[in-house]
Parts: C-alpha cells; sequence; structure tokens
C-alpha cells in the first residue's frame, strides 16, 4: 500500500471536517457582517443545535403525553433523524431571535457591550444544557443507511463522513444561492455593505438583522446537528467549535463566501492530515496556518471590503 493511498482516508477526514468547518463560519461571518457584533454565543448554539437534535431523536416528556411519545418513537430511526436534521435549525434558530432582541440596546454603542452580553448568554447557555441533559458525554443515534463503513479497494471509509461532507456542500450551495440569486440575498449584501443606505431605502433594519442572526445560528446548529455523530455531544463542545470558525472567517478573507469554504477546507485537512500522525500538534497545526497565511496576506486569502462578496 502506497503512502497516497494510506492519506486519502485522512484526506477524507479533513475534508469532511473543513466543510463543517465552513458552514459554521459562514453563519458567523453573515451576522459579523450585518450586525457588526461577534457573537461570543454561536458555539453554545452550536452545541444547542446538537442537544435539540439528541431531543428531537428520542424526546421524553416526564411521563407527559406518553401515547404520542410512543407513536413518534415507533417512528424508523432514518425518518426521526431528518425530523431533528430540519427542526432542530430552526428551533435554534428562534431561541437566537431571542438573543438578538437583547441585543438590540447594544447596537450604536461602544462594541464592548454586544461582546460581553453574547459572552454572557455563551456561559448561561452552556448551564442551561448541564442542568437539562447533564454534563456526560451523548451521541446521536444514526441510521443505518448512514452508519457504519464500506470497503474501497484496500481501505475501510466511513458511510458518515461521506454524508456530512455531501451535507455541508449542499448547505453552502444553497446559501450561495440564496445569497446571490435572491433579492432577499441582495438586501443581506447591501445591508453588510452600507447599512445607513438600506435604512435610507425604506427597507427594516430590525427585521434584517433579526432573520439574519436567525439563519445565522440556524446555520451553526445544522452544523451541530451534522457534527454531533464525529465529535461526541457535551455541553463544552461550542468552544471547539467557535475559535476555528473565528480563524476561518479571517483566514479566507473577511467577506469572501468562497474564502471561508477554502478556509475551511484548508483547516480541515491540516487538523485531519496532523491529526493522523502527530496527535499533539493537531490544534496547533490550525494556528500555525492561520500565522503562516496572515503573515504574507493580511486580509486574509480573499478578503474584500464587503462582508459578503464572494
Amino acid at each position: 500500500m502506497n503512502t497516497l493511498s494510506q492519506l486519502l482516508p485522512h484526506l477524507v477526514n479533513g475534508i469532511s471536517l473543513g466543510l463543517l468547518f465552513a458552514l459554521i463560519a459562514l453563519g458567523f461571518m453573515l451576522i459579523v457582517g450585518v450586525m457588526e457584533t461577534i457573537n461570543l454565543a454561536h458555539g453554545s448554539l452550536f452545541a444547542l443545535g446538537m442537544y435539540v437534535a439528541l431531543f428531537l431523536m428520542a424526546p421524553s416528556f416526564g411521563g407527559w403525553f406518553p401515547e404520542l411519545q410512543a407513536a413518534y418513537l415507533s417512528l424508523p430511526l432514518g425518518t426521526r433523524y431528518g425530523i431533528a436534521l430540519f427542526l432542530a435549525p430552526v428551533l435554534v434558530g428562534i431561541f437566537g431571535m431571542g438573543l438578538e432582541l437583547c441585543m438590540r440596546r447594544t447596537y450604536g454603542r461602544d462594541p464592548l457591550y454586544g461582546l460581553l452580553l453574547t459572552f454572557g448568554a455563551a456561559l448561561v447557555l452552556e448551564e442551561l444544557i448541564r442542568i437539562v441533559w447533564g454534563s456526560t458525554e451523548r451521541q446521536l443515534p444514526l441510521p443505518e443507511a448512514v452508519s457504519g463503513a464500506f470497503l474501497m479497494g484496500d481501505l475501510i471509509y466511513s458511510r458518515y463522513r461521506f454524508f456530512a461532507a455531501g451535507f455541508a456542500v449542499l448547505m453552502i450551495l444553497l446559501l450561495w444561492l440564496f445569497i446571490e440569486k435572491t433579492p432577499y440575498g441582495a438586501i443581506i449584501k447591501a445591508g453588510a455593505h452600507d447599512s445607513e443606505m438600506v435604512r435610507a431605502l425604506g427597507i427594516n433594519l430590525s427585521r434584517l438583522r433579526l432573520f439574519v442572526f436567525a439563519l445565522g445560528v440556524g446555520l451553526a446548529a445544522i452544523a451541530g446537528v451534522t457534527m454531533a455523530p464525529i465529535w461526541g455531544i457535551r455541553p463544552h463542545v461550542g468552544v471547539d467549535a467557535v475559535v476555528p470558525a473565528f480563524l476561518i472567517i479571517v483566514l479566507g478573507g473577511v467577506g469572501s463566501l468562497w474564502g471561508a469554504v477554502l478556509a475551511g477546507l484548508l483547516v480541515g485537512m491540516v487538523v485531519g492530515l496532523t491529526g493522523a500522525y502527530a496527535s499533539e500538534w493537531s490544534l496547533l497545526s490550525m494556528y500555525l496556518l492561520f500565522i503562516a497565511v496572515v503573515s504574507f496576506r493580511a486580509r486574509g486569502l480573499f478578503g474584500k471590503k464587503s462582508v459578503l462578496d464572494a
């Protein structure tokens, strides 16, 4: 078995991880672009998506509605997984709207107010997760169609890694189509470029911010549900997501959708390959890549003035 074939499983793992990192980063970038606020609760909302999906897979109402619970649990595992994958981001997005309403008093003030509020929200949310679900690590059950492994040549590959990569590609393409090909996407890009002009054109800026915040945290929740079988589910898992997301939007260039995707792939492959051969260097490799790129290109790979120009 040659070296290239030995590297292939690790490359597949790195690519799937990178695409999911990019999905988290794109939600982060939408919020930063339109609201000009760094949402430090983004990682906790990513974790909340995992736990909401876990509940939707096997809901427990504490003895209430036993017939409803039994009927729901009788559904095929694949159906319940599809419901969780669709509904968890919607519910987290609604929760995010509540957080955005709390943030409105910080708009127009020192950015530190927004940072402190979202940092406090992250701590509160993590503790709420511990209270409701406990601190022990959980696993999200998977339908048989995407679980297990398959043999290709002389190598064994994870079915779920391919599913996760394909799903992340689909979500990124749908987001690009929405941003580039719909009038709502044009409004979002205009809001990222000049919010005062958007307000002058008669567009409700408060409603735009509410919608964009929900969309951004919904993307984080989608990534959370998809990454749950890979990383496991634990209350502090959001920290492992929000740091790479921040690095990726700077590495790709604040303002470039495809730059974030490319940066996510680079980070995922570097972390995946380093973790396979020198696990103690896997996290450090991400920071070394970041330092190497911004040392030669301070605005990132595809940095542009507008936050959402691709």
